[in-house]
Parts: C-alpha cells; sequence; structure tokens
C-alpha cells in the first residue's frame, strides 16, 4: 500500500514540484484547496482557513500531512495589511490543522512542515545553528509564530518535523527569476554591501528532503534546509552572470536605493544569514547540489 500525502500550499512553487516527485516515487498525493473545483492534477479537498473550515475527509485520508501554506513574503510591500496576512495565513493553517488533527480519528504518522532562516535575523558572518539565538524583527517574530503553531501538533504524539528553508533556488519562481533579470539585461550588480552572506537551496533538495522526512523515521524537530556552502551576495551575482553567460557590468547597488523601492522589506536581500546544514547533514542526507555552481548549471546551461 502507498503512502497518501495530503499538502497544503500544494500550488506553490514547493508544493507543485513535490507532488509530482512524491507521485513519480508511488505515493498518493491530495491537495487542500479553498477551491477544490478548480482542474487540478490532484486529488483536491476543500478548507477555508478564515472560516475555519475543513473537510473531514482529507484528514481521514492522510498517512502524512506536508504543510507548506502562507500568503508570499516577498510578493507585495509590507503594509500592516499585509504583515498581518503574512503571519496569520501560517499561524492558522498550522492552528487549524492541529485543531482537526486532535478532533479526527485519523492515521496520520507525520507532520512536516516548512519554516525559514528569517527566525535568525541579519546575523553578519556568525554560523547560526539550529539552537542559535532567534532575532525580533518581523521576518523572525513570523517563524517563531509559525513554529510554535505547529508545534502544537508534536503535542499529539505525532512526529513532527520543522524545515527553516533558505532561499530556494528555481526557475519557475521565487528569488531566483527576480534575481536573475538585471544579470539577463547586462544589469547585473551585487546588492547592498554584497557582502552579506545568502543560504539558498536547490528546489530538487527541498523536495527530496520532504520524501526523505516521510520516509525516515529519525526526523523529528527542526532542521535548517540550507546547502552546505552559502555564499555572499557578491559571490552569487557572479555565479549566476557566469551561468547566464553575461557580464557583470554595474558598480554595487547602494543599500539606500534598495530600501527606497522595497521599504522595509529590504531585510530580505540585506541581511545575512550563513546557515549551518549540519544537523541535516548528520541524517545522512545527501544533496544533489552541494554548490551554487552546479544548481545555477541546472536551470541555466539548457539556455546556450
Amino acid at each position: 500500500m502507498s503512502s497518501k500525502i495530503l499538502i497544503t500550499g500544494g500550488s506553490g512553487l514547493i508544493g507543485m514540484r513535490l507532488s509530482e516527485m512524491l507521485i513519480d516515487q508511488g505515493y498518493e498525493v491530495a491537495h487542500l484547496s479553498r477551491n477544490p473545483d478548480k482542474v487540478s492534477t490532484y486529488k483536491t479537498f476543500k478548507w477555508d482557513v478564515k472560516e475555519g473550515s475543513i473537510d473531514e475527509n482529507a484528514i481521514t485520508y492522510a498517512d502524512y500531512v506536508i504543510n507548506l501554506a502562507g500568503a508570499s513574503v516577498a510578493e507585495e510591500k509590507w503594509t500592516d495589511e499585509r504583515k498581518k496576512e503574512i503571519i496569520n495565513s501560517r499561524v492558522e493553517t498550522a492552528s487549524l490543522l492541529y485543531r482537526s488533527l486532535k478532533d479526527a480519528n485519523h492515521h496520520v504518522k507525520g507532520f512536516i512542515s516548512a519554516s525559514a532562516i528569517g527566525i535568525y535575523g541579519d546575523s553578519g558572518d556568525q554560523l547560526m545553528s539550529e539552537e542559535s539565538t532567534y532575532a525580533d524583527d518581523f521576518l523572525a517574530e513570523v517563524c517563531k509564530a509559525w513554529e510554535a503553531a505547529v508545534w502544537q501538533v508534536h503535542d499529539l504524539n505525532i512526529r513532527t518535523v520543522i524545515f527553516r528553508l533558505g532561499i530556494v533556488l528555481s526557475d519557475k519562481g521565487g528569488a531566483l527569476p527576480q534575481m536573475a533579470k538585471p544579470v539577463k539585461m547586462m544589469a547585473g550588480a551585487p546588492l547592498g554591501s554584497g557582502k552579506q552572506y545568502m543560504s539558498w537551496i536547490h528546489i530538487d533538495d527541498v523536495c527530496r528532503l520532504f520524501v526523505k522526512a516521510i520516509e525516515d523515521p529519525q526526523f523529528e524537530g527542526v532542521y535548517n534546509a540550507v546547502s552546505p556552502h552559502p555564499v555572499t551576495n557578491k559571490e552569487f551575482t557572479r555565479e549566476l552572470a557566469e551561468a547566464m553567460k553575461r557580464p557583470l557590468v554595474l558598480p554595487k547597488v547602494p543599500a539606500f536605493a534598495i530600501n527606497w523601492m522595497m521599504g522595509e522589506m529590504s531585510e530580505v536581500i540585506l541581511a545575512s544569514q550563513r546557515v549551518s546544514a549540519n544537523k541535516l547533514i548528520h541524517t545522512g542526507f545527501t544533496f544533489e547540489y552541494n554548490y551554487l555552481e552546479e544548481a545555477l548549471e541546472s536551470f541555466y546551461e539548457k539556455e546556450d
């Protein structure tokens, strides 16, 4: 019997790729969606997080729940309204799942959720592990509230895993296409000082990690989901230009210009996050993409 995986946020960047990968490996996959009548390749159950309602068949269907739902941090300016939405979309999702699991007669063996390395804030050159102190800027507050809501599931004696995702690299969305745009137009430049660290992970490694957490019961608690080799923003920009076979012509884009364009959201780009993958490596997980060069080539070598 193949295990049944229920995914929230299944139509997002990671959710789409992960669903494909799970199906390829013989799992059954279902999504939770606000409008399940939309044409989907996957079995879809209805839920409405704002209303606090969920099709109870979804919970009884699942052997494992993968929680990826949450409003995008990078899509809109951070108005007070938007900030509320960013936090609530995560906390309310996790809390609704917790309440449903608490009340239903189910056979869920594991609950695996995304979080983010934003919890560490701007930590300069310091290498951050899962035990490092948390920051108290907006993104750190989001992650803390999110993880607290997810960790409630652990109280139900369900194996609970939280992956603090670094910058997920994909050519289908997320940060990479945004960073590639200026490089493509021969206007690539490091952002801010260029010295800030970026902890990244290839989307296929993220998805392989979620699959591994389903299959390997030693996974429990919090893990940094980042490749073993973080790079500075300057190195990232240089490698990206190389992979795209474009020159880097401009000097650095000054921090004040980025602040002016993006407001408070600029901390996503200007914060330095050098995050350790050691705990993950100790589980025996092997990365397909250890180095940035390999990861970028997987997206751009096709463009010759």
